[in-house]
């Protein structure tokens, strides 16, 4: 066993040291910055088509001198409560008589310039309102409210009584449990989401590992030096130290990130049924976990592979699997006793999923430690199995009969 794990030192010290100390890993490093960087720049363009197109209306007023005063001052008074985007902004013009009224509006809204919404015209008590197609809905009903609330004042008059000022005294509720209960199914999903996007980003990597060793004929100087399974246990740890690098560093900066700019949104964030200190833990025990996992078997499938070609056809098959997993875990988000969010706990692949949305809604922590120790078991049995498929198919050395052949000689 020392020598088994002095050698996958050996080996994952090596790869980790070529990797990280090498140019290519700062492109590595940079990668998510691409997608924000597209993220954004496409945020800004959807921003300005959002405000291009859904702009205020303007409203022209050609009516009389005492509309004109009176729609205004309804429409300040109204922007002061419900802010001054939920109403149309207001053109004065120049008032125009009753016969030219309909005329002048009809100029104003084909103008190739203006781009009026509306044109109103004539007075308080016998308004005009003329309405272009392009016209946002709600147009007409906003300027009702205007038009109403000008007669209230202009009827009125003095005698009209101030705004109402109400006072800001709040009381303290304790959220109800339906309301903590679905902030932390959204806590379970979007840390299930999380943790499969890392994944599906970084795991993957693990398929195209024996590529270089066995073009240039290194794997068979590592398989004579030291024994297959060390070499397996090396690569494997090696490209998890990679891993949690490149999420240590990008970790810090989000974080930094968030604490320096969005404060209030950690402030928001609801408290997990496990508190977050063994959340927090749990995370870092899911993800290493899970990406050993799946290491293994892409290591196992990897190294049968013999070109970069073959790796290339593999990617696709082994994300739809890892979708599949993440489907599974899923379902049974929000439902922690159902039997989907059993078997999604029970299967080694979608287990460190499944248990980290069961932190989420659930209090109890020694299912957590069942499900670690199960899941290690189970990557003991992958890597082992990986090991010996590798012999028996590229190296051809060792036992090379099926399973069942070997016990009946056994026998």
């Amino acid at each position: 066993m020392s020598r088994l794990l002095a050698s996958a030192w050996v080996i994952a010290r090596r790869d980790y040291i070529a990797t990280v100390f090498s140019r290519i890993f700062i492109l590595f490093l940079a990668t998510p910055i691409f997608p924000v960087l597209f993220g954004t720049m496409f945020g800004a363009i959807g921003a300005n088509q959002d405000q291009s197109t859904a702009h205020r209306p303007v409203v022209a007023l050609i009516a009389d001198a005492a509309a004109t005063r009176g729609l205004v001052a309804a429409r300040d008074r109204l922007a002061q409560r419900l802010g001054d985007d939920a109403l149309p902004d207001l053109a004065q013009l120049p008032p125009v008589d009753g016969d030219n009224g309909g005329r002048i509006a009809r100029q104003l809204l084909v103008a190739p310039r203006r781009h009026y919404a509306a044109v109103l015209s004539g007075s308080l008590a016998d308004p005009r309102f003329l309405l272009s197609s392009h016209a946002p809905d709600g147009t007409a009903d906003d300027m009702a409210l205007l038009l109403d609330t000008a007669r209230a004042s202009a009827a009125l008059g003095r005698a009209a009584p101030p705004p109402v000022s109400l006072g800001h005294d709040s009381v303290a509720v304790g959220a109800d449990d339906s309301g903590i209960a679905g902030a932390r199914i959204g806590l379970a999903s979007g840390s299930q989401t999380a943790l499969f996007v890392l994944l599906v980003m970084l795991a993957g990597m693990s398929l195209s590992t024996f590529i270089e060793e066995k073009s240039n004929k290194v794997i068979e100087v590592l398989a004579a030096a030291v024994p297959v399974d060390a070499i397996f246990l090396g690569k494997l740890i090696s490209m998890l130290a990679i891993t949690l690098t490149f999420v240590a560093v990008w970790g810090a900066i989000v974080g930094i990130g968030l604490v320096a700019l969005k404060p209030a949104m950690l402030a928001h964030l609801p408290t997990p049924a496990v508190g977050w200190p063994a959340f927090c833990v749990l995370v870092v025990a899911y993800f290493v976990v899970n990406y050993l996992l799946l290491g293994a078997v892409f290591l196992g499938i990897g190294s049968q592979a013999g070109s970069p070609r073959e790796i290339q056809v593999m990617a696709l098959p082994v994300t739809m699997v890892q979708l599949l997993l993440y489907g599974l875990a899923a379902a049974g988000t929000g439902h922690p006793d159902g039997w989907i969010a059993w078997a999604a706990a029970i299967f080694p692949w979608s287990s460190p999923l499944a248990m980290l949305a069961r932190a989420a809604e659930l209090p109890s922590l020694w299912p957590h430690l069942l499900a670690l120790v199960w899941q290690i078991v189970w990557l003991v049995v992958a890597l082992r199995f990986a090991a010996g498929l590798f012999r028996a198919a590229v190296l051809k050395t060792g036992d090379t009969r099926p399973w069942w052949k070997r016990g009946f000689a056994a026998q």
